[in-house]
């Protein structure tokens, strides 16, 4: 049979996408070559033939996403990108793998243009998928009228073998065949390899019948060569009331000696290998060369295809803000990053002469905030009636696509990372919760926020060993000294009314994610606590005699801050200072001076928390935490076997000084 002219150009199309890649992992001597042999049709299928993209405009708003959830194939995407004609060049390619390069191990958003989202850690990027498949279909239920699809795209993503065997991607598949998310496509690298092994050595899952009962489409393409049964595929999936996985079977590291094996998986080809493969692709082109005849056929067929949908969208939207200025307005409200708070213990309608939890008062802060910003979307793990978060306008379904409230299930690891998806794909705020213990299930997506520093809000409740009857289980220990010690991630562990309104406040305007900490017990509301907490920490009572010499500070956040106070008040043969430090990552960024008038130097400081004591020797030299599992039992019996009540924190501070 005679190929035809266009089939051609396109196995030229793939055979360039792959030896490109292989060139840049030959030249930093490290990656992945296997995908980039097997996958390379079905990048072509997608960027040539199926999706919405302009490369001129790489943050079109109504673009169609692309994550590469198997993300150790970057080469494949950073070379696809590059001949597509995103603002890559072939410098760029050359620099794959190094320092300061925009072509990094792994993809990372916001480093090289038309990367929707990092990738890497297996099934994260599948679930960031959900997410966004999640936030086009509720803006498009917002927005969209008759005539006036302004939010219509698709969620694509290309997984492999490794995806399908990590719990995140079940947990996510499941919410997402439930949701009937009809605009998430997954081609599926089925090439029966992994690192160590084959995967008949793992698993015996049958796909099909696993994901056609979580509520999914399936479409098998049995050549992964043939780009018109890929393309087929694609165009079926779009067709389909529901999410659809297409496995396309592939030989790993196609066309080399070792094809088909664990060897070209993540090691290099070498020299000699490349030269056969050259060989072999009848490529007699030097490395990082190409035809400007095979790129421009490739540029212009997407740009062919995707311009008119580019310049009709805009103009679709001129019509738009003139027939509906005020859901334009509303929209591009939604896409901008300004907000403001403007809440107070007024409007909240509390009773400041009642003990409070932390966790109501958040509750009743969201509540507001939910209704000034309609693009606030979240919910919780099963818990939104005791940890008090849950969005509002009803559930989202697919009967209620406009609902605000998204019932996670127990799903915790995927709760995390459709949240990032959500605040990848833009338009929407999205807050989540669940018990702070559970925060161990989700630590990879939350790594993965302050990584792509994304706006996230994690409202963690049942912050210490005062949830007392349930037990260890149930009672963070390590928790907070987890989680501060990741990059870009703001924790704030407020102790008041007052402080939870200012942690609300920094987290809405917040350019990284945040974590708040709140109690599951009432606690004294503190009138005396700051809604300006933009420092990190500050004096919440001051030494009896201002004029004497200190003879120590107590550092703490949370509950236990109307302990140290209590303390303080009580026994007052010591010249005291309280500090409350509701966040080390704000108060990290305050100037040696700033830091020192709040903890002034040759003062010894006594740090307070119901947790591991490790993360406040930075600021004390001496620690009262809790280094065990914690206790069932009453609240009130547990903190005193722990030893915290104001007698024994007196005690103990006596001996430190």
């Amino acid at each position: 049979m005679v190929m035809s002219d266009e089939l051609a150009s396109a196995k030229n199309v793939v055979n360039t996408i792959s030896l490109l890649g292989i060139d840049m992992i030959e030249n930093a001597a490290s990656g992945h070559p296997g995908i980039v042999l097997s996958a390379a049709p079905m990048m072509y299928s997608l960027y040539a033939k199926n999706m919405n993209i302009f490369p001129k405009d790489p943050k079109w708003f109504n673009r169609d996403r692309f994550v590469l959830s198997a993300g150790h194939g970057s080469a494949l995407l950073y070379s696809t990108l590059y001949l597509a004609g995103y603002d890559i060049k072939i410098e760029d390619l050359k620099e794959f793998r190094r320092l300061g390069s925009i072509a990094a191990g792994h993809p990372e958003y916001g480093l090289t243009p038309g990367v929707d989202a990092t990738t890497g850690p297996l099934g994260q990027g599948f679930a960031n998928a959900v997410g966004m498949a999640i936030a086009e279909s509720h803006l498009a239920a917002r927005f969209n009228k008759r005539n006036y699809s302004i939010i219509d795209h698709y969620t694509y993503v290309v997984c492999g073998d490794g995806d399908l065997q990590e719990g995140i991607t079940w947990e996510s598949i499941s919410l997402a065949g439930h949701l009937g998310l009809s605009k998430l496509i997954v081609l599926f690298d089925s090439n029966d390899v992994q690192l160590d092994t084959l995967t008949s050595s793992t698993t015996s899952d049958n796909i099909k019948e696993k994901i056609e009962a979580c509520n999914w489409n399936y479409i098998k393409v049995g050549v992964g060569t043939s780009i018109p049964l890929i393309s087929n595929a694609i165009v079926k999936a779009k067709a389909c009331s529901k999410p659809t996985l297409i496995e396309i079977k592939t030989v790993i590291g196609r066309g080399t000696t070792n094809e088909g094996t664990t060897k070209v998986h993540g090691s290099p080809l070498g020299e000699a290998e490349t030269i056969k493969l050259r060989k072999k692709l009848s490529w007699k082109k030097p490395e990082f060369v190409i035809s400007s005849s095979i790129s421009s056929f490739f540029r212009r067929k997407i740009m062919d295809r995707c311009r008119p949908n580019y310049e009709n969208h805009k103009a679709l939207m001129e019509n738009y803000k003139e027939r509906f200025p005020e859901d334009y307005a509303l929209l591009q409200e939604f896409l901008s990053s300004k907000r403001d708070l403007n809440i107070s213990s007024d409007i909240l309608n509390l009773n400041l002469s009642k003990e409070l939890s932390t966790r109501s008062i958040s509750g009743k802060i969201l509540n507001e905030l939910t209704k000034k910003y309609k693009n606030m979307i979240g919910g919780s793990a099963d818990l939104s009636s005791s940890t008090f978060v849950k969005g509002p306008d009803g559930d989202f379904s697919r009967e209620n696509r406009l609902g605000r409230n998204i019932n996670f299930g127990i799903r915790e690891h995927a709760m995390g990372a459709i949240a990032n998806g959500i605040a990848l794909h833009g338009g929407l705020i999205p807050f989540i919760s669940t018990f702070f213990t559970f925060s161990d299930y989700l630590k990879p997506a939350i790594r993965l926020s302050a990584l792509m520093k994304l706006p996230v809000m994690y409202i963690f409740t049942h912050d210490s060993i005062a949830v007392g009857e349930d037990g260890p289980t149930h009672q963070p220990i390590e928790q907070l000294t987890s989680l501060r010690c990741v990059p870009d991630l703001n924790v704030m562990r407020p102790c008041s009314t007052n402080e939870v309104i200012g942690a609300y406040d920094i987290a809405l305007k917040s350019d990284v994610p945040t974590a708040l900490i709140l109690t599951r017990q009432p606690i004294p509301t503190l009138l005396n606590a700051s809604m300006d907490i933009r420092k990190g920490a500050y004096i919440i009572k001051e030494e009896e005699n201002p004029k004497q010499k200190l003879d120590f500070i107590m550092l703490s956040c949370g509950s236990e801050v109307d302990l140290c106070i209590k303390t303080a008040t009580d026994f007052k043969e010591k010249n005291v200072r309280v500090v409350s430090m509701p966040s080390m990552y704000l108060f990290e960024k305050l100037s040696p001076s700033q830091k020192k008038a709040i903890l002034p130097d040759n003062v010894p400081v006594i740090a307070v928390e119901m947790g591991s004591p490790m993360s406040w020797y930075k600021y004390a030299k001496y620690v009262y935490g809790i280094e065990n599992f914690g206790y069932s039992g009453r609240i009130d019996e547990v903190k005193k076997e722990a030893g915290f009540t104001s007698r024994q924190l007196w005690e103990y501070a006596k001996g430190c000084t």
